[in-house]
């Protein structure tokens, strides 16, 4: 099974060829250029450094979400041109999921996947070694500490919100806070390449069609939520203006 993953649903944008439990080559950049400018050299650069070609692959890995809106946007038209170009099914995956998978399994670790999601909230999922602990989710940091703290066992934490948050996560869960080393923390095209093996091998019916291909945000983008408290605030002024009207 060959497998070329994309990884562009955070600031590391990532590329990498697995065949049959072996990762070929892989490439990731975290340099503050865009994706755009950044992902298909790589996806070049890792086909010709494993000496395969695209219409040798068998399926896209892609994180779908939730991330970067814009790096989602990048990754999925990227992953879609490829695929439909050379009739390749795409194998979506949590992008949360796979950035825990990063760390190998350990009984009783929860891991736990948090991204930056603006706000002062942050994109999250926590995973043990039977499956999911905490369901992928938008909430404030301090809410997820205390989902945390209904559980046993080390946290082991990734992403860059483990980062910006380090002091309230440290300060909350005490001894059971543990922060992954910098190989561990970011996203990886590797591990999203091992992590879409193991479903599709669970189950062929994971992979998709390029027009099935669908993006997972979590949330609304920022300008529709925007427009909808513009609108909501317009109409609770109507609202009001109408009351004061009777009143008088």
């Amino acid at each position: 099974m060959l497998i070329l993953g994309i990884e562009a649903a955070a600031k590391v944008a990532g590329a990498a060829v697995y065949e049959d439990g072996r990762i070929l080559a892989s490439s990731s950049a975290n340099s503050g250029l865009t994706h755009s400018q950044t992902l298909l050299p790589m996806i070049d650069r890792v086909l010709k450094e494993s000496g395969r070609k695209l219409d040798q692959v068998d399926y896209i890995a892609l994180t779908n979400g939730p991330g970067s809106f814009t790096g989602l946007r990048i990754g999925a038209a990227t992953a879609k041109g490829l695929g439909l170009g050379a009739g390749i099914r795409i194998i979506p995956v949590c992008t949360l999921e796979s950035l825990a998978y990063n760390s190998a399994w350990k009984e009783g670790v929860i891991r736990v996947a948090t991204m930056d999601a603006r706000r002062h909230q942050v994109y999250c999922a926590a995973y043990d070694q039977d499956g999911t602990v905490i369901e992928p989710d938008t909430i404030p940091p301090l809410e997820l500490a205390e989902k945390l703290k209904q559980t046993q066992g080390p946290l082991l934490f990734m992403g860059d919100a483990s980062d910006l948050y380090h002091d309230l996560f440290a300060s909350e869960l005490g001894s059971r806070y543990h922060l992954a080393p910098a190989h561990l923390k970011d996203l990886s095209a590797a591990s999203l390449c091992s992590l879409a093996a193991e479903k599709v091998a669970k189950d062929p019916s994971c992979a998709v069609e390029t027009d099935q291909l669908t993006i997972n945000y979590l949330r609304k983008p920022q300008a529709v939520r925007e427009r909808e408290a513009r609108l909501a605030k317009e109409q609770a002024d109507r609202e009001d203006a109408q009351k004061a009207g009777e009143k008088s």
